[in-house]
């Protein structure tokens, strides 16, 4: 078999793989490297019909990557954070429909506690997430539930809600813990450090103009 076979059986693989992905971002950049392979690939065997429709879709996965990453940059305009009531119906509705995604990634959660203070996170007329927090005391604030949905996973939209909407240091608060036990694969990113069972962040002056909305 030549590099050549290798490459096309490569990229009909990864082609596959990418259409299978629920996240955006990850789905437009594997999609566009199979399609570079493959318009490679027909490129070396003279079939230029394919290498026209794999330049057609590398140049739309181009055009569609820039295009996510343009508006998931401005995360001031991008998201909105919008407080809702512990038993509101959105939110529960949301719970409900992604209670298997959750637990997987949430560990131990157990439900909405009627004192927490809980968050829907906007992206256009879109939820793409929830947290829920409840007050520590001493203006510490505690993460019961931090929760992205799979499409948006990669385009940190915690940064916003944590860091840059002023939502917590208008309230008081100066430093958030995780809970004990939740999966922490993105807090280091965020700039939360390790504190024996729990990361924590201290937060800094709230920014002016944001996008929360209490």
């Amino acid at each position: 078999m030549s590099w050549l076979d290798i490459l096309g059986w490569a990229g009909s693989a990864l082609l596959i793989v990418s259409v299978m992905q629920t996240r955006i971002l990850r789905l437009r950049l594997l999609n566009l490297a199979a399609t570079l392979a493959l318009l490679v690939f027909n490129w070396g065997i003279s079939v230029w019909s394919m290498v026209a429709m794999n330049f057609a879709l590398a140049v739309l996965n181009i055009y569609y990557i820039i295009k996510l990453r343009r508006e998931h940059r401005g995360a001031g305009t991008a998201y909105e954070v919008v407080a809702v009531a512990a038993q509101d119906p959105s939110l529960v509705h949301f719970l409900a429909r992604h209670q298997s995604d959750i637990a997987k990634y949430n560990p131990g959660f157990a439900g909405v506690d009627p004192d927490s203070s809980a968050y829907l996170l906007q992206h256009g007329d879109t939820t793409a997430g929830v947290v829920l927090v409840h007050d520590a005391g001493a203006g510490v604030a505690q993460i019961d539930l931090d929760y992205v949905t799979a499409p948006y996973r990669d385009f940190s939209p915690g940064e916003f809600v944590f860091r840059d909407s002023g939502l917590f240091q208008r309230q008081g608060v100066r430093r958030i813990l995780t809970r004990p036990g939740m999966i922490t694969t993105h807090y280091e990113r965020l700039g939360f450090t390790p504190e024996g069972d729990h990361w924590a962040l201290t937060l800094e002056p709230a920014p002016s103009g944001t996008g929360a909305t209490a």
